[in-house]
C-alpha cells in the first residue's frame, strides 16, 4: 500500500472513531469545525491525504490535536515481525515486563488489550508497553496506582515522559512510564468481553483479536499487516487461547 493511501485510511479511521465516540454526525462535526459535510465525508472515506489544516480543524472540535510520530519503514518492520516469531512467547513476556505490572496492579480492575493481548493470542506484533483497559470510575484508583509506581505521563509535545499531571482525566495520551514498565490504558465506560489466554502456569483476560482490530487502530494495522504477509508465505506465529 502507498505510503499517501495508509496515511489517509489511518486519517480517516482515526476521524470515524472520534466521532462516534462522541455521537456526532457528520453535519454535526461539519458545523463544529466550520466546513462542509462533504469534507468530512471525504476525509472518513480516506480516498486521499487532506491539508493539514483541514486535519487540525476537524480534531479541534473533538477537543483533539494531531500529534506526529514515526515508525520503521516497511522494510525493517518486516524484519522486526520476523525475528519476533522466531522468539517463545515465554521470552517476550518476560522482556516486556508484563506479569510484573500485572503482580503489581493487583485488584484493580483490568484487561489486556492492544499489542499486549495480540502478543498473548500469538501474533508476532511490535509491543513495546502493557496495554490495558482501565473502566473512568477506577481512575481515581488507578491515578493512585501510577502516583505509588512513581509513573510519568507522555508528554506528546515534547516526545518525552514528564511534564504533565498523572490523572487519566487529564488532556493527552493515555500511556506512562512507571517504576515496573511503560504502560497504556484504553479508558472506557465498562470493560470489555474477554477471553482468556493461559501459557505456562498463569491466566491472561485479555480482549479477543477481533475486538482489538475494532478498537485500536495500532494494533489492528500490525495484525492486517501480519496476516498480509501469513497470507502471501511469509513467517506466523502461533499460540493457544482458552
Amino acid at each position: 500500500m502507498p505510503e499517501s493511501s495508509r496515511l489517509a485510511t489511518r486519517i480517516a479511521a482515526t476521524l470515524r472513531r472520534e466521532r462516534g465516540a462522541r455521537s456526532l454526525t457528520q453535519q454535526e462535526l461539519a458545523d463544529l469545525a466550520g466546513v462542509s459535510q462533504g469534507a468530512v465525508a471525504r476525509v472518513e472515506r480516506g480516498d486521499r491525504v487532506p491539508s493539514i489544516t483541514l486535519i487540525e480543524r476537524l480534531l479541534a472540535a473533538l477537543d483533539l490535536q494531531l500529534a506526529v510520530a514515526v515508525e520503521p519503514l516497511d522494510s525493517h518492520l518486516d524484519a522486526r515481525m520476523d525475528a519476533l516469531a522466531a522468539r517463545s512467547l515465554a521470552e517476550r513476556v518476560d522482556e516486556l515486563g508484563l506479569d510484573r505490572v500485572l503482580d503489581r496492579l493487583g485488584d484493580l480492575p483490568h484487561l489486556l488489550t492492544g499489542s499486549t493481548a495480540a502478543l498473548l493470542q500469538g501474533a508476532p506484533v511490535p509491543a513495546d508497553a502493557v496495554e490495558i483497559a482501565v473502566r473512568w470510575r477506577d481512575s481515581a484508583r488507578f491515578t493512585a496506582w501510577l502516583d505509588a509506581a512513581y509513573g510519568q505521563r507522555w508528554n506528546a509535545r515534547w516526545s518525552e515522559f514528564g511534564g504533565l499531571r498523572l490523572e487519566p482525566e487529564e488532556p493527552g495520551e493515555h500511556r506512562w512510564q512507571t517504576r515496573y514498565g511503560q504502560l497504556r490504558a484504553q479508558m472506557c465506560d465498562e470493560l470489555p468481553e474477554a477471553i482468556e489466554v493461559r501459557h505456562g502456569d498463569r491466566s491472561y483476560q485479555v480482549v479477543p483479536l477481533v475486538a482489538v482490530e475494532l478498537t485500536d487502530p495500532r494494533a489492528a494495522e500490525l495484525l492486517r499487516r501480519h496476516r498480509r504477509r501469513h497470507a502471501a508465505g511469509g513467517p506466523a506465529g502461533a499460540g493457544s487461547a482458552r
